[in-house]
């Protein structure tokens, strides 16, 4: 049976996925709005209304992402088992029909975007070029692809900060936590790298679970301790309550803590659902910054 025309296109974008990596990219900024207008809360059906932008642009955003990473690694995709299938692999989308689609999911997000006050748009819009659209290259010339990938990730952290308080271009707590997000990064996205790693050394493919080696737990908990300190840190200078510090950060800590304790890296196939529950991590984080401004 012939597949529709736009199955390919859906699946070029991951939104067979869904919401896998799209929440990654939503929530730091929910966490940025939110923590950026802790001195002006918002009435819940306002804040309802920027999450919920935030998560449709997120999504377009990760959509396109995906989309120029497969347009660069249509060659490596060839090799490892797990992309073997993909659209560009299997000629199911053309590279000129990628290239297109690419510019529309470009430009319906700087659409969204063009809401935005002025210092949150160029933020934005630097999230875009250079953050995303060079991350495909970064395998190519740096064992620490996942390090750029937390600042493209992530970027949408000052980036809600700055609509919720456009003044704190130079915020410390702003720029704090945002490291802090893209220390999360490197720990679930080498996780997820860990499905490829005997494919990726054949193939030549660089990152963090390759480098890491046998010692990608130890190494991976120092950026989760970070991570977690950031959030500490953002609450402490937001001026968070008791509510923030046992759900938000003790949540946060308790997750990975089970992450590291519970997955076996050798097994892909738990790789892939812990990649996966970080997803579930933003809820907690996020469950205990709306539970401090609304019970506190």
């Amino acid at each position: 049976m012939k597949q529709p025309w736009w199955l390919g296109y859906w699946q070029l974008a991951r939104m067979h996925k869904f919401p896998a990596g799209s929440i990654l990219i939503f929530w730091p900024c929910a966490w940025g709005y939110v923590l950026g207008a802790h001195g002006n809360r918002p009435e819940p059906l306002e804040l309802a209304y920027i999450l919920a932008a935030c998560f449709i642009g997120s999504t377009i955003l990760h959509c396109a992402a995906c989309t120029i990473n497969d347009i660069c690694d249509v060659d490596f995709d060839r090799q490892v088992e797990r992309s073997k299938n993909r659209p560009l692999v299997a000629g199911t989308v053309s590279m000129p029909a990628a290239w297109a689609f690419l510019l529309l999911q470009t430009a319906v997000f700087f659409g969204i975007l063009s809401f935005a006050n002025k210092p949150a748009f160029f933020c934005g819009a630097f999230g875009i070029f250079p953050l995303h659209a060079i991350y495909p290259l970064m395998k190519r010339i740096t064992w620490w692809p996942q390090a750029w990938l937390g600042l493209a990730m992530n970027w949408g952290l000052p980036t809600a900060w700055l609509i919720a308080a456009p003044q704190d271009v130079r915020s410390v707590p702003m720029w704090t936590l945002t490291f802090g997000t893209f220390c999360w990064t490197i720990v679930y996205d080498t996780i997820y790298a860990c499905q490829d790693r005997k494919d990726d050394v054949k193939a030549g493919v660089k990152s963090t679970a390759v480098l890491f080696g046998n010692f990608v737990k130890p190494i991976l908990s120092l950026f989760a301790a970070a991570f977690v300190g950031t959030l500490a840190y953002a609450g402490y200078v937001t001026q968070q309550g008791w509510i923030y510090y046992a759900v938000s950060v003790g949540g946060c800590a308790a997750h990975l803590l089970w992450q590291f304790v519970t997955v076996d890296l050798d097994v892909p196939e738990q790789c892939w659902r812990k990649f996966q529950a970080n997803g579930d991590l933003g809820y907690i984080v996020l469950a205990g910054m709306l539970a401090e401004w609304y019970l506190g």
